[in-house]
């Protein structure tokens, strides 16, 4: 039973700070049409500090409508206002509307609550006819505001989504399992884990599928968090006297997203109430999500029942971009950036960076040049802008002959057979030559061992096509690409 009603004036007051807020969420038709014209009139508090808030509409289908699309955005509002929960009501009549002779004549249009006015700067558009304010249009407007407004509400990136995700054969299980989950959340892939290392794209996807499953209906309750977040955020609801209200959201959430998951390995308490939620919400079919650096039987002091529940799930392995999916990744950042990159440009870039989040780095920085120092897009600026970009060749490589053999025969897109074999057309030559030269420098393996690999060739021959690449390598900016793109994906294998 609710004992207490709040003043006029403080309805008043609480009403006027929800309206801008709102203002902010919504396109002014959007605004104009669903939130102006329904004021709220009267706030009750019961004995357990719950409010009911109730919002007069001239009709019917603007209750209807307004509690459809409308309702959690409105309420979130009022709650921020109010500090307590709170459930609203929509009831059709017709609040009391009162003007003087010069607020009739005020150029501003005005939304109504009693006898006080929240002015709203007037529109020199046409006022939109009744069809146009209650059209599929207006109402599509009205969802897209509230999945655009749930997603900063969660904490997703807008830039973050399946469009902007290039995909190629080191990631696209991971794209194919995200876009499902996405589709059907909690019904399958439960959970789904994503490792490998740093800018290999595991929160891009993890924000794509919150877009996705907002897109769809954006009441989805969605919890995204690191790792870190989640930790204080738990120490904090006991320092605080609030862990039921911890374990109550957490445990609601539809779709859990936790990113670094790996942080949260030896705080026992943090695991111990990560575990209980785990379970809460596979219980309930309710989507996991998690990211981490490394795979679950890697991550030090991770407890056995909870790495026993990630490996339950489907466990993929993101590998480190390779040129080609470096290069993509390059133009649709340059393109949502609105830089006009050439192609050869953006290869000279792949070839120098193995990590996409420095390349999303790159192209910040790129664009500052251009647009705060007045430069234009050149292979001098690309160079000065990458020439802090070293490889450390100094690393030992973990892969064996054959898997250099593998590595070059990819990027040339020859099979491995014509590497080592006698067919002397000129791409095989050259990707024969690579081979070589890569087993010399990165294995440092003998002339004559390196022959034998090669159909038996003498170790004048192999001496030959090393110094031939090594010559090419500085003389030739596309060598340098190829063997710069061809050590990442030596590197990115030898971590694997």
């Amino acid at each position: 039973m609710f004992t207490t009603t709040l003043e006029e004036s403080e309805i008043i007051k609480i009403w006027s700070a929800t309206q801008k807020e709102l203002a902010d969420q919504l396109t002014p038709a959007v605004f104009n049409t669903w939130i102006v014209s329904n004021p709220l009139t009267k706030i009750e508090v019961d004995q357990q500090n719950n409010a009911l808030a109730t919002i007069v509409c001239p009709t019917a289908f603007h209750a209807t409508n307004l509690k459809k699309n409308l309702y959690t955005q409105i309420k979130q509002s009022l709650e921020k206002q109010l500090k307590k929960n709170t459930e609203l009501s929509f009831i059709v009549g017709s609040p009391v509307n009162k003007q003087t002779d010069d607020e009739q004549k005020n150029s501003t249009r005005k939304a109504t609550i009693g006898n006080n006015f929240l002015k709203i700067p007037h529109q020199k558009s046409p006022s939109p006819t009744v069809d146009e304010l209650f059209s599929a249009h207006t109402l599509q407007a009205t969802i897209q505001d509230r999945m655009k407004a749930a997603a900063r509400r969660v904490g997703l990136r807008p830039d973050y989504t399946f469009k902007t995700f290039a995909v190629s054969t080191s990631n696209e299980l991971a794209h194919a399992a995200a876009t499902a989950v996405s589709n059907n959340p909690g019904t399958t892939y439960n959970p789904l884990f994503l490792y490998g290392g740093v800018g290999v794209g595991k929160t891009h996807l993890m924000h794509a599928i919150g877009y996705n499953v907002l897109q769809q209906n954006p009441e989805t309750n969605i919890i995204y968090r690191t790792g870190e977040e989640f930790t204080n955020e738990i120490v904090a609801a006991i320092q605080t006297k609030k862990a039921f209200d911890f374990k109550r959201k957490y445990r609601n959430a539809q779709i859990l997203m936790i990113d670094d998951i790996q942080f949260i390995a030896g705080k026992m308490t943090v695991q111990e109430e990560f575990f209980h939620t785990f379970n809460a919400l596979i219980k309930q079919s309710f989507q996991i999500i998690l990211t981490s650096d490394r795979p679950p039987h890697e991550i030090n002091l991770m407890e056995d029942r909870l790495r026993s529940r990630f490996e339950a799930g489907l466990m993929i392995d993101i590998q480190q971009p390779s040129f080609e999916l470096r290069t993509a990744i390059l133009l649709i950042k340059a393109q949502a950036n609105n830089l006009d990159l050439p192609m050869d440009l953006a290869q000279h870039i792949a070839s120098k960076v193995d990590s996409a989040r420095r390349i999303e780095g790159i192209v910040t920085q790129l664009r500052s040049e251009i647009e705060l120092k007045n430069k234009v897009i050149s292979l001098e600026l690309i160079q000065e802008i990458t020439k802090s970009e070293k490889i450390n060749h100094q690393n030992i490589l973990r892969v064996n002959p054959q898997d250099v053999i593998k590595t070059v025969a990819n990027h040339y897109r020859i099979k491995q057979s014509a590497v080592k074999g006698k067919r002397r057309t000129k791409e095989v030559v050259t990707a024969r030559h690579t081979a070589m030269f890569f087993l010399r420098k990165e294995l440092n393996m003998p002339l004559e061992e390196i022959g034998k690999w090669f159909s038996g060739r003498d170790h004048t021959s192999v001496l030959h096509a090393i110094k031939k690449i090594e010559k090419e390598t500085i003389e030739e900016n596309l060598v340098q690409q190829d063997i710069s793109a061809i050590r990442m994906s030596l590197n990115a294998l030898s971590k694997s």
